[in-house]
């Protein structure tokens, strides 16, 4: 290999410094190299001679090319791929961590909860990418890699691309190699069968769990063939006869996921990850209750000190950026869903906007009285609710019309917001003892209408009219289209025509009540508050049976808790909604929204320190998670409970889950209200997560969408204490000016001191060291202003980046003055696992600053 080393740094030298071979597997030799632009250390894998030439470097660039989409917090990146010194190769992070193999190997059989921890880790990165249309397809324990007790899933990239010549008619078979190991191959896979989906994943990652769990994987064999076809035909060996501590439930959920049929397996790998953690529950238990007595120290902020913030938490904890995620104002986002992925039509194909992407505006009230504002409210969101059951549609969330809603706003400049090719367009009036409904389609590309149609409802049977209008829509778009669209299902409901128009007046008012309290209009928004809550309770007389009240009403207390301005005003609004989320839970156990409700509301009332004991304040996190993860798992769709728990995993120190979930909430809704809290926590988990090309995507992207926002201002400031940009003073110097500029009075002596500081660390980084050191400490607010020792920790972390012995002095005298004046906090510290620490952690100072701590 030393040939294929020194032809590899003749014909990479200007791009990679590659310095020696890390070891040899079946279809690459990897290299350990120095990315020289973006200096970082990257591992270099060089397939094999013979399979490149069977794959060819134009065929190996288009199927690996997908690999670069995947952005996972436990998928292995791909930075570069190409071709030099006669072979192909491609770049991915290296990883400082082990295999899973080299630990099984070394360890035999793992802890059962560390096993089903890494298994989670896994399924996780697998949905994720079977959601994106990719299969792994060689999941196995030398492809999951482990680094900082977390699972990270490699070579994504290669499999698909090396899939694509046994797809191409056996030019695979020449290379004498086979896709997929036969060990952890699914029965489908080892008879190459061509339609292979997420299911043959799902059966390697159990394969893989039952190895963990029992020291040896369920199959062996002489040689690959047998190995085959035990796969195929044997039984599976019971796991709890090697190792009888296996829980009965643990054994059945592997038992089923190893099934000879793609069909009598769980459909989704989610699902098999869903199902593991209902068997172990105890583990999850007892590990959260560890966590919760960590933290009994730690004081939280009130309500109102910070606008951005809910919770300080002592910054060892977390990077101070993370505390700034706007928690409360996305608890409440609305929406439907907004699906990514679909295969573009031939007007998108060709470069014009896609007809079967769809936005259906806000009706419009043309009464003269202006009485039906809620029925046409209702309507709309009933049409964009039924239209997004469509498969064949793209549906703009009702979060992504609001913006428009009661406003003049020319078609043309809708379309070129929304990048749509079809514009639902809508109006009613009354019409004697019946509604008029006329609805417009109007075509995206042309900006011109095509269908028209009008009919009329009684408003006897008012509620009718949401499947009529479905329908008829429906209707006219597979004529617009020429292709088949056909609403599913009708939603379960309601009857009661007067229960119904009740519940879209309350809704109206509840819109009006949070409109008029964003704009601290108090009085008007109690007012609105009080009659939609009136109205609610009067259609649940009217039909108790049906739930939508009772779950609207526990919306409009949280409406009522998050305008009350203080915590204990928003207490009795917070029982309130949990009261009536838990009456309807009473009977439907699993519906989707009031658990959604119960959890957030559980979420509000920990976050405002309302809890009675510390006892029942981890029961009140914990329970917000179950409710959320419940809500989740039925309703996969649900934008704002996935927002609503990527924020519970925030308070509780998992910033991997904190960063899935808030992908699931945007792919879900990238209109949710609160998207600009939903991009500002991706970029600050991938910020968290030393993921900085994730982090700088993520700000890039919020800056694009909220350019007045100063989250979007701040990201990139903190990004100056990254490598992931260049150093850069001068336009530091600019956002630190352009954040003071949108800033409150109030606010900006919040961020001042901070800014000022990150401005340092650019300053610092440029080689200007003594400009950024008198900096740091002209930015040190006053001790009133910083209670929670938070921008000393800061400041402490910034010097570290300057790598001269007197800044990590001084960082060491700033942090034994924080933990001298908060005890509490020296084990905290010693804890963390944070990115921030790991130079000082190798200084021997630094047991001397977590001496002592319990």
């Amino acid at each position: 290999m030393a040939e294929l080393l020194e032809k590899l740094r003749a014909s990479l030298g200007d791009r990679y410094d590659v310095e020696r071979e890390l070891g040899e597997g079946g279809m690459a030799t990897v290299f350990l190299a120095r990315d020289i632009r973006h200096e970082r250390r990257v591992a270099l894998k060089v397939l094999h001679e013979d399979l490149g030439a069977a794959l060819g470097p134009e065929r190996f660039r288009r199927e690996i090319q997908i690999a670069t989409s995947l952005t996972h917090p436990h998928i292995l990146a791909l930075y570069d791929s190409g071709q030099a010194a006669d072979s192909l190769f491609y770049v991915m992070p290296f990883i400082e961590g082990e295999s899973l193999r080299q630990r099984i190997d070394r360890e035999k059989m793992l802890p059962i909860d560390q096993a089903l921890k890494i298994c989670g880790e896994v399924a996780s990165a697998l949905d994720y990418a079977h959601r994106k249309g990719v299969v792994h397809r060689d999941i196995k324990p030398e492809n999951i890699l482990l680094e900082d007790g977390h699972a990270i899933v490699a070579d994504f990239g290669i499999a698909r691309a090396v899939s694509a010549i046994g797809e191409a008619g056996g030019a695979l078979t020449k290379t004498g190699m086979s896709l997929g190991t036969p060990t952890y191959m699914s029965p489908e896979q080892a008879f190459g069968e061509k339609d292979i989906d997420g299911r043959s994943d799902l059966y390697s990652l159990a394969c893989v769990l039952y190895e963990m769990l029992v020291g040896q994987p369920p199959f062996t064999g002489l040689n690959a063939q047998a190995i085959m076809a035990k796969h195929s035909m044997a039984e599976v060996p019971s796991m709890q006869i090697v190792r009888a501590t296996i829980p009965d439930e643990v054994e059945d959920v592997v038992q089923k996921a190893l099934s000879k049929s793609p069909a009598d397996r769980f459909a989704t790998v989610a699902e098999f990850a869903a199902e593991l953690e209902e068997c172990v529950i105890d583990y999850k238990t007892i590990s959260r209750r560890v966590v919760a007595d960590r933290r009994t120290g730690a004081s939280r902020v009130p309500p109102g000190r910070r606008s951005t913030d809910v919770g300080a938490v002592p910054f060892w904890r977390r990077p101070a950026i993370l505390g700034a995620a706007g928690l409360l104002v996305i608890a409440l986002a609305g929406g439907a869903w907004w699906k990514f992925g679909r295969t573009p039509s031939a007007s998108a194909a060709t470069g014009g906007l896609d007809p079967t992407k769809v936005a259906v505006m806000y009706f419009q009230d043309v009464s003269s009285d202006g009485q039906l504002g809620y029925l046409a409210d209702g309507l709309t969101e009933s049409l964009i609710s039924r239209l997004d059951e469509v498969k064949a549609l793209d549906v703009v969330s009702p979060g992504g019309v609001a913006q428009f809603r009661g406003k003049d706003v020319s078609v043309d400049s809708i379309i070129s917001a929304l990048k749509v090719g079809t514009l639902v367009r809508g109006t009613v009036e009354p019409n004697g003892d019946k509604i008029r409904i006329r609805v417009r389609l109007v075509d995206g590309n042309t900006g011109e209408i095509t269908r028209s149609e009008d009919f009329e409802q009684s408003k006897a049977t008012i509620v009718g009219a949401q499947d009529s209008l479905a329908q008829r829509v429906a209707a006219m778009l597979q004529k617009q289209m020429g292709s088949a669209v056909e609403i599913r299902r009708e939603r379960a409901g309601t009857s009661n025509a007067m229960a119904w128009t009740l519940v879209q007046r309350a809704q109206k008012l509840r819109k009006d009540g949070d409109e008029q309290a964003a704009h601290a209009n108090t009085a008007s928004a109690e007012r609105s508050f009080a009659a939609a809550d009136s109205l609610l309770g009067v259609a649940a007389s009217m039909d108790p049976n049906w739930g939508e009240p009772l779950t609207r009403r526990s919306s409009l207390a949280l409406s009522r808790a998050r305008a009350a301005g203080s915590a204990i005003l928003a207490k009795p609004w917070i029982e309130k909604g949990l009261a009536d989320a838990q009456t309807v839970l009473a009977k439907q156990p699993r519906q989707p929204d009031a658990l959604e409700m119960r959890g957030t509301l559980r979420y509000l009332k920990w976050a405002y320190s309302l809890a009675e004991n510390p006892r029942e304040r981890t029961a009140l996190l914990d329970g917000a998670e179950s409710d959320l993860k419940t809500a989740t798992q039925i309703d996969p769709t649900k934008a704002s409970a996935w927002s609503a728990l990527s924020t519970v995993y925030s308070n509780k120190d998992d910033i991997t889950n904190a960063k899935v979930a808030a992908q699931r909430a945007y792919e879900e809704d990238a209109y949710l209200s609160g998207t600009d809290r939903v991009l500002w926590k991706l970029y600050a988990t991938s910020y968290d997560l030393q993921q900085f090309n994730d982090a700088v995507k993520y700000c890039d992207e919020g800056a694009a969408r909220f350019p007045d926002n100063p989250f979007f201002i701040r990201c990139r400031l903190w990004l100056q204490t990254t490598k992931s940009v260049p150093a850069n003073p001068s336009q530091a110097w600019q956002d630190f000016s352009r954040l003071q500029a949108i800033s409150t009075p109030q606010s900006w002596k919040t961020v001042r001191s901070e800014a000022m500081m990150l401005v340092a660390a650019a300053v610092g980084r440029s080689g200007n060291l003594d400009s950024a050191r008198r900096l740091l400490v002209s930015a040190r607010p006053d001790p009133a202003d910083d209670k929670e020792g938070e921008l000393a920790g800061e400041e402490a972390f910034i010097r570290t980046l300057f790598g001269q012995s007197q800044d990590t002095t001084e960082a060491f005298r700033i942090l034994n003055k924080y933990v001298s004046g908060s005890p509490q906090h020296r084990a905290g510290l010693k804890e963390s696992q944070s990115w921030w620490w790991k130079g000082l952690k190798e200084d021997r100072r630094f047991s001397d600053l977590v001496a002592g701590a319990r």
